[in-house]
């Protein structure tokens, strides 16, 4: 069964059996935004209510940090605009990490629509023993592309699981972020990190949202207020 986190809280990478768990997902799935509008009826005449949807573009990104508090690696959209990245003295993004230890599965860019469809919509595979041995931390987080903030997206989960991009074999942790007005204003999202400890990897989930507006932005946060 799969370990349901709360905000805050920390869980260490081991199954069941005592093994760990060294390679593995990380799924992100939201919903689509629906709104009902007010259209004409037929021919002119009188009113009725219709649902639309809008999409909603997350971007699953992460970085990663070595013992001296320093980012080391990254993965993020190759589609940010270089000047805006230079901005924060970031590189270019990529879907792959060194060493391929980390990958991307590529954006999308609507949501669900029409309710959960218990898919993940972006990924990033981890594979903990390919990582470089300076990789100390690992920060996975949410920006939205659109306008939209948290409060209105019905849906935000993130969870790990054993398997591939397209088949899920095992879930091992889930965290929900729902619509609530504490999420008003709010763009991007720090869900979670990848930490090690005494030479062993952990996880902690953390749940923050932001009114950052630009990657940039919330990996500058990650990095004066996260870093340990």
């Amino acid at each position: 069964m799969a370990i349901k986190l709360e905000k805050g809280q920390r869980i260490n990478l081991e199954k069941s059996n005592g093994s760990k768990l060294t390679e593995f997902c990380v799924g992100v799935n939201w919903g689509a935004i629906e709104i009902q509008v007010e259209e004409s009826g037929f021919l002119g005449f009188g009113k009725k209510l219709v649902t639309k949807t809008v999409d909603v573009d997350l971007d699953l990104s992460c970085v990663m940090f070595d013992a001296n508090q320093q980012i080391c690696d990254h993965l993020y959209s190759p589609l940010y605009k270089p000047e805006f990245l230079a901005r924060f003295g970031l590189p270019q993004g990529k879907l792959i990490s060194e060493n391929s230890a980390l990958k991307h599965s590529g954006d999308d860019l609507e949501g669900d629509k029409g309710g959960d469809d218990g898919l993940d919509n972006e990924i990033i595979s981890v594979n903990l023993t390919a990582l470089k041995s300076n990789v100390e931390q690992i920060f996975f987080f949410l920006n939205n592309v659109g306008t939209e903030d948290f409060s209105r997206i019905p849906y935000a989960k993130i969870r790990m699981y054993e398997g591939t991009p397209t088949k899920v074999l095992n879930v091992y942790a889930e965290y929900n972020v729902v619509a609530e007005s504490q999420y008003r204003g709010k763009r991007a999202l720090i869900m979670g990190k990848l930490y090690k400890k005494d030479g062993e990897w952990k996880f902690n989930a953390i749940g923050d949202a932001s009114d950052d507006q630009f990657l940039g932005q919330t990996i500058q946060r990650i990095s004066q207020s996260y870093v340990k």
